[in-house]
């Protein structure tokens, strides 16, 4: 079985995500259920560690406000890594309001993050419902994502 950070983290969030109460259970028997679904101890350990950086970028986020009018520009490492649909997507759901400065920032760490070459659209859709979901401030936006996302899969074909 060929997984990725990115496949343990969406297998976490469909999975193991308890809908009524938005917690995870403790992290001994997540490995332990993870370990059963087939996934490598290696890769449980990396999609822990991904997430740990996550809450830990979260919390160490400046308070002070950012302009609405920034313009943020690209690395080459991330333009390599985030194709042009990607950064027009992340910047659509900034102009909206889904995503604030920080956000965008924290987007963008977790998906370079991610041990790939490229992330495609959805791959970082999915990041950004996990950088939401762990921005207990923000529901709403949450909430959009989340529908935007599982919108794409039960649409019915034409």
């Amino acid at each position: 079985m060929k997984e990725n950070i990115l496949d343990i983290l969406v297998y976490l969030f469909e999975h193991c995500l308890d809908s009524e109460t938005g917690a995870m259970p403790e992290q001994n028997s997540l490995r332990k259920h993870l370990d059963r679904a087939g996934f490598h101890n290696q890769d449980i350990e990396k999609a822990f560690n991904w997430i740990d950086a996550l809450s830990n970028a979260q919390e160490n986020a400046f308070s002070s406000p950012l302009s609405g009018r920034s313009l943020r520009v690209y690395c080459s490492q991330e333009t390599a890594k985030m194709d042009l649909e990607c950064r027009g997507f992340i910047l659509f759901l900034e102009q909206t309001g889904v995503l604030n400065p920080i956000a965008r920032e924290l987007v963008i760490d977790r998906a370079m993050a991610l041990e790939t070459q490229e992330i495609d659209l959805l791959q970082l859709k999915w990041v950004i419902l996990m950088v939401l979901f762990n921005q207990s401030s923000d529901e709403a936006a949450f909430a959009w994502m989340e529908d935007l996302i599982f919108d794409e899969f039960t649409d019915p074909l034409h």
